[in-house]
């Protein structure tokens, strides 16, 4: 009796485990949660070898660099010194795409759409990927989600430049002359919701003075309006260092911080702590990128921007080396989403 006491009650138990896990008894070869234990097994096998394949031979053919400006400015010159230097250690050509239009929208949702695989780049300046989602209410795209931060290349700098007739030496002089204009007086940009116009915002905010804004289709156009005298200021990129060394414009401040190319120049964070606007350019590939090609290409970056020739190329053309980690690029991006997401808010501005 005792035996088959003891037989029924370890049948029970066995009833009440398989109660608990229903598939107990199934192999694993069968069981409904894991399907064909075999299959599953050679799937996963397949699965990692392709990708481990598929970094080993990127890239498997020529690497398109979309650069979302014509030829001959800031961006495409930069394009034109690391093309040829990611084509000899990546062993195939990289070919430089311009793809201007839409304020380099076009460009920047080719790249979003491409195949994550790694033969499509952008190299983009950060206005497309932090100002430009604020300023067009239907893209068919989001920086954030759709483009994968691949490195930060360089910056560039940006002058508060004056008139030489206006009687201001210095920032703080600057913003008690303009106080007491009457009229305003008038700033040109490179057009409504422009880089250029937007720190000019942030500065008048600031400072708390007045200004005008006149905006100009392009650089070269509102430089010629300050040499003229149509326009008392503006915020100038690289291209106004010439003429300020020169003594056709009068420099007063640095957006950014203190740079070596203008001894002595301070910067307007010294007057207005917290205010900072240093333009990049960065390297990006459509989201979803493999991690073993996202790391070798953001290897082979990092060691461009500490090769001598490049830093000298990338200098001689007035852009500075800007290396950081992916997460510090990763976190200066969504700041400066934010930011000029609150500028652009408070201005007012679109574009559509």
């Amino acid at each position: 009796m005792k035996a088959e006491n003891g037989v029924r009650e370890g049948v029970r138990a066995g009833e009440r485990e398989r109660g608990r896990y229903p598939f107990h008894d199934l192999p694993i070869s069968r069981s409904p949660v894991f399907g064909t234990g075999r299959a599953v097994i050679a799937a996963l096998a397949v699965a990692l070898t392709c990708a481990t394949t598929s970094a080993q031979q990127y890239p498997s053919r020529p690497i398109r660099l979309l650069v979302p400006n014509p030829p001959g400015g800031a961006t495409d010159n930069l394009a034109r010194v690391i093309a040829p230097k990611l084509s000899g250690v990546l062993g195939q050509a990289v070919v430089v795409d311009n793809r201007p239009g839409s304020n380099g929208n076009l460009a920047t949702e080719a790249a979003a759409r491409a195949a994550p695989d790694g033969h499509t780049l952008m190299l983009s300046a950060d206005a497309q990927i932090v100002i430009s989602p604020h300023l067009y209410r239907k893209l068919p795209f989001d920086t954030l989600k759709d483009l994968t931060p691949v490195a930060s290349l360089v910056s560039t700098q940006m002058l508060l430049a004056v008139h030489p007739s206006l009687p201001v030496r210095s920032v703080q002089e600057f913003a008690e002359y303009t106080r007491r204009a009457s009229p305003p007086l008038a700033y040109a940009s490179i057009g409504n919701g422009s880089q250029h116009h937007l720190a000019m915002e942030m500065l008048k905010s600031r400072a708390g003075i007045d200004l005008l804004h006149v905006p100009f289709k392009g650089g070269g156009p509102a430089l010629m309006a300050l040499f003229g005298g149509e326009v008392s200021v503006m915020f100038g990129g690289s291209s106004a260092g010439p003429s300020v060394r020169s003594g056709k414009l009068r420099a007063l401040a640095l957006a950014g911080k203190r740079n070596a190319a203008y001894p002595g120049l301070p910067a307007l964070s010294e007057s207005f702590p917290g205010f900072e606007v240093t333009p990049w350019l960065g390297l990006f590939a459509p989201a979803g990128l493999q991690p073993s090609v996202l790391n070798r290409l953001r290897a082979e970056t990092g060691r461009l921007l500490a090769d001598p020739e490049v830093l000298g190329r990338v200098r001689n053309i007035a852009l500075d080396p800007f290396a950081t980690t992916p997460k510090e690029f990763a976190a200066l991006i969504r700041a400066e989403y934010a930011k000029y997401g609150e500028v652009v808010r408070a201005v007012g501005v679109t574009i559509d």
